[in-house]
């Protein structure tokens, strides 16, 4: 492989912003460390942006400038305890200096440079102690910045903090004193009521822990050849013209639709009912929350019977399941997981959690009031959806983790399955079931689950 050898300026920038001190990790950090320690990854998120004919180098320093002073998030740093877990605490710093990388193009395309220095930043591993969570540069070709690199650890910041993000941003808003930050976090949640907030969940989630079939899927007798983990995706144009139509008719919102319809695709596949799944709730309701650039995702515990309903009494019991999975989704992780483990436990056998449905979607959710599509044109659609196997590898992962990705023309699913307990073919099934469980509903919500 030939490695070329670039032309790299790094231009410091320095930074002061409010707020400095040392404490526990909020529960939304708690949550992706979590993640971040089972999957032996700092979950780098961002990408590559062309630039406007114009820019300066200070134009862009300035820039990261006024978001290092700008958000808490980007001055944290994190020590560690020395204990055998050596779980961190998290350090907001008032001021300091990072830089900006100014990468000589040369003669290459600048748009294949900014993704070889995205990638570059993916693929360097990142020091918690003694780095800042953002990795940023510009492109050059001659005296012309072309494009900028952005990429930052997920501690920095969920999908819906990252709109939050942009908005503070564009229109330069100063420190709202109401937003809650990670140290406030941390301090409201170890208080009364960060303590009852959780006790509350703690009861919510034992009563369905005790209740539930222990295992979503059987074991598969004999795994596919291969690496364990396979990922792959379902484009459905079809959907995207049933789901609005479908949520105007019952009065509710898309999210639920897809939540119901992935129900529905389990109990088809796998015969387990009552279904139980994590879901990720992004927490932006809750006082403090809604503008502020942090982790603040967790996982709710989605819970529903659907045995002996309609398709249509399946959607009303998702969406409320759903709405008790979103209440009970703001909790001290470590709580929860002594919980998960003490059931197990007493109950003899692991009770397996390690489904989850993830609606990332980051657009508007009410459905318009759209006239229903011509049962024609749906059915051409569903005959242009696309599944694609897209990777594998050998993990660490979950049984399965399904995404809804943003997208104009088509409902995108994304997944990956532990091919040990869900078979490729049954991964395939649920993703492609979601859409036959979506156009049953649409057509006939007095039609049978199974």
């Amino acid at each position: 492989m030939t490695v070329t050898t670039r032309r790299v300026h790094r231009v410091p920038v320095e930074f002061a912003g409010v707020g400095s001190g040392v404490d526990e990790l909020s529960w939304g950090q708690r949550e992706i460390w979590g993640g971040m320690s089972y999957q032996r990854s700092w979950f780098p998120i961002g990408g590559t942006r062309p630039l406007p004919p114009g820019l300066t180098v200070e134009d862009i320093a300035a820039e990261l400038r006024y978001s290092m002073s700008r958000f808490p998030t980007m001055r944290t740093t994190f020590i560690f305890d020395r204990g055998p877990d050596r779980q961190p605490r998290q350090v907001l710093h008032r001021s300091g200096a990072t830089v900006l990388e100014v990468v000589d193009a040369g003669d290459d395309d600048p748009e294949a440079v900014a993704e070889e220095t995205r990638r570059r930043y993916f693929d360097t591993d990142y020091d918690f102690v003694s780095e800042w969570p953002v990795r940023m540069a510009v492109v050059r070709r001659g005296d012309e910045l072309t494009h900028m690199v952005a990429v930052l650890c997920h501690f920095v910041t969920d999908g819906f903090g990252s709109q939050a993000m942009i908005a503070h941003v564009t229109g330069r808003t100063p420190p709202d004193p109401g937003e809650l930050w990670p140290l406030g976090q941390a301090r409201w949640q170890r208080g009364p009521a960060g303590r009852r907030q959780t006790e509350a969940v703690l009861r919510h989630w034992e009563a369905i822990l005790r209740a539930a079939t222990p295992n979503r899927f059987a074991p598969v007798a004999r795994p596919d050849d291969g690496p364990r983990f396979a990922d792959a995706t379902y484009a459905s144009p079809a959907m995207a013209l049933a789901v609005p139509v479908v949520a105007a008719r019952h009065g509710t919102d898309t999210a639920a639709v897809l939540l119901a319809a992935f129900a529905v695709a389990l109990v088809r596949v796998t015969g387990v009912n009552p279904v139980v799944s994590r879901v990720i709730v992004h927490n932006r309701f809750r006082p403090g929350l809604a503008r502020v650039v942090a982790p603040i995702n967790q996982t709710g515990l989605f819970a529903v019977d659907l045995d002996g309903v309609t398709l249509g009494g399946a959607l009303a019991r998702a969406a409320r399941a759903g709405r008790t999975a979103t209440k009970y989704a703001y909790y001290d992780p470590t709580q929860v997981d002594a919980l998960i483990a003490r059931v197990s436990r007493d109950r003899g056998v692991d009770v397996d959690l390690q489904v989850f449905f993830n609606d990332r979607r980051l657009g508007e959710r009410l459905a318009p009031n759209a006239d229903a599509p011509d049962p024609a044109a749906v059915t051409r659609a569903a005959e242009q959806s696309v599944f694609t196997w897209t990777a594998a590898g050998d993990g660490p992962g979950e049984r399965l983790f399904l995404h809804v990705e943003d997208d104009h023309d088509a409902v995108v699913l994304s997944a990956t399955a532990d091919t040990h307990h869900l078979s490729r073919a049954d991964a395939e099934a649920v993703l492609r079931g979601m859409q036959d469980a979506v156009l049953d509903l649409w057509a006939d919500p007095d039609g049978s689950v199974r």
